[in-house]
């Protein structure tokens, strides 16, 4: 069998040219054998209708299988030159032939340096890529954070406002006044709380 790859014709067949031939050699093979099964029970079945007949069966199957590779051996040899006739003139694309697929290579040719330039080129832009994607989902991660502080300040600023609303409420206009007001009050609360839980502890242990 040809040791020569023809990767290029297993692109336009689908298949190595050399498994086609090996396919054939093997169906060839099969046929061959089968034939000369058919031949030995043709010639057990006359050899039955002769009488006293001294040829044994077993001699019948020494000769099949003596002529079959006799056979074997002369199709060995034909199968070889048809081998190189299939595979050098029917199942071989011509060198100036392109396939479809390939014919932006004729109208862009290219030298390997180029070609090797082109795959530094792709890499970088790839890495590029890479990195502004990496960089967008870093800006998207900040945006939703401003959005969580926004959203918080939003709310500090309500309560400030409700804080004012309040002071106002008590006679107080300035925010600040506003602010110490409630210092003051919470501090009150503080000492009550205080206050009460000393007291609370004080007549559980009388």
């Amino acid at each position: 069998m040809s040791v020569d790859p023809m990767t290029y014709e297993a692109q336009f067949f689908g298949f190595t040219p050399q498994t086609c031939m090996l396919r054939i050699y093997i169906a060839f093979q099969d046929y061959l054998f089968e034939v000369m099964q058919a031949v030995e029970q043709v010639i057990l079945k006359k050899l039955d209708d002769i009488p006293n007949c001294e040829i044994s069966p077993v001699q019948i199957r020494k000769c099949t299988e003596k002529f079959l590779c006799f056979m074997k051996g002369r199709f060995d040899n034909l199968f070889v030159k048809m081998e190189q006739l299939f595979l050098q003139w029917i199942l071989r694309i011509p060198p100036n032939i392109l396939l479809p697929e390939d014919k932006s290579q004729e109208m862009h040719p290219y030298s390997e340096e180029e070609f090797q330039l082109l795959q530094k080129e792709i890499e970088q832009l790839q890495e590029t890529y890479k990195t502004e994607l990496c960089t967008k989902q870093a800006l998207l991660a900040e945006l939703e954070e401003q959005k969580i502080v926004q959203a918080k300040l939003k709310q500090t600023l309500a309560l400030f406002d409700e804080l004012e609303n309040v002071g106002r409420a008590h006679g107080t206009s300035d925010f600040k006044e506003s602010l110490v007001f409630l210092v003051q009050n919470s501090r009150k609360l503080q000492n009550i709380r205080d206050n009460v839980e000393k007291e609370s502890k004080r007549l559980k242990i009388s």
